[in-house]
């Protein structure tokens, strides 16, 4: 083989491939996977032919796979050779990124249970401020009772998006709607283009197409953002004036999740009246 670096990022990434696959199979002994160890073996870990039995593919396709030929690949395929070579969730997403493929929501991580008792106490922590949790798709997957209180969220709201442009009493509320409503329609594109293979992405924004003429026009201009923070802009028939900072943190533990932070801006006053309204709220509660 030549030590001539690569000359394409297809060709370094088959060649991580290459090198990830050999690695992860020498680290398992036969045992490890309940096979018979087979006789005196010249190189530590399993042999290729074992680890396509038992991913259930042929010797021959595996072998081209951890060649790094360019070969066709689906996620059933590396899914069953993950579990054949007991990667957990990180290494199956490496898999997943070297073979071309997004890679699908790591298991557990696509509905509520993706929200951890620790995730669910920074969310309460962050009280009296608004925060909450959604996935790629910007699906609410937690909420604090301050983002319930101070936006209108209720129980029928289960999308970030859908939300902002459905929601009749959020919309009543923010005094920058009609300014926000462009960078909220261009930051999930760009967060629908990072995975083009998942049809989620298409059917919320023909649903919301046909719902709102608003996204609709905002859509056709296929205006993209990479930022992560916006400002919310609230005059709340009770609390008054209110103007927050909103923060988009990816959690790195959770692929595909992020935590939305709220800070009141300071200057504004809406510390200061955030926290009697909720105090408010807490006491009349109490009695």
């Amino acid at each position: 083989m030549s030590n001539e670096p690569p000359d394409s990022g297809a060709d370094r990434r088959r060649a991580e491939l290459r090198d990830f696959l050999r690695t992860r199979r020498a680290r398992l002994a036969p045992a490890d996977v309940g096979m018979p160890a087979g006789g005196r073996r010249r190189t530590p870990g399993l042999r290729r032919e074992e680890v396509a039995v038992l991913a259930g593919v042929g010797v021959s396709w595996y072998t081209w796979l951890e060649q790094g030929r360019d070969i066709k690949v689906s996620g059933e395929v590396l899914d069953a050779i993950a579990r054949a070579l007991r990667l957990d969730a990180a290494e199956r997403e490496h898999l997943y990124l070297l073979a071309g493929l997004n890679p699908p929501p790591a298991e557990g991580t696509a509905a509520g249970g993706a929200v951890s008792p620790e995730l669910r106490r920074v969310l309460e922590a962050w009280a009296p401020r608004p925060a909450y949790v959604r996935d790629r798709h910007w699906n609410f997957l937690a909420i604090n009772d301050a983002a319930r209180e101070v936006f209108g969220y209720g129980d029928t709201d289960r999308n970030c998006l859908v939300t902002f442009f459905t929601n009749g009493i959020f919309r009543a509320m923010s005094t920058e709607w009609a300014e926000a409503a462009p960078g909220v329609v261009a930051r999930f594109r760009a967060d629908s283009a990072r995975h083009p293979d998942d049809p989620e992405f298409g059917r919320l924004a023909d649903g919301l197409r046909a719902a709102c003429p608003e996204f609709a026009e905002l859509w056709a201009r296929h205006d993209v953002s990479a930022g992560t923070d916006a400002v919310k802009a609230i005059r709340h028939p009770e609390a008054g004036e209110l103007v927050f900072d909103a923060l988009a943190l990816p959690l790195a533990d959770r692929p595909g999740l992020s935590l939305i932070l709220h800070h009141p801006r300071p200057g504004t006053g809406t510390e200061e009246r955030l926290e009697r309204h909720m105090e408010h709220r807490r006491l009349s509660r109490a009695s």
